[in-house]
């Protein structure tokens, strides 16, 4: 009897250290992607003109230097 205890004591132990090990993980990627989310600084993702501009570039539909012209341009916006 002692032992029927005992097991299923240790599969409750054993369940809730996997549950605390996957919460830590998460908390880990949470911190890492909030980190080089910030070091990114603003980016100009949400921007649409920019994100366009950027397909046209490597779609090469426009040159290295009118691309940075334009960018330049969309910046001071």
């Amino acid at each position: 009897m002692m032992m029927d205890d005992m097991g299923g004591m240790m599969v409750w132990m054993l369940l809730w250290g996997l549950i605390g090990l996957a919460m830590l993980v998460l908390i880990i990627v949470a911190i890492i992607w909030l980190i080089r989310h910030m070091l990114a600084g603003p980016t100009s993702r949400s921007d649409p003109a920019q994100e366009e501009l950027r397909r046209r570039y490597a779609a090469g539909d426009i040159d290295h230097e009118e691309y940075q012209h334009r960018r330049a341009e969309l910046r001071e916006r």
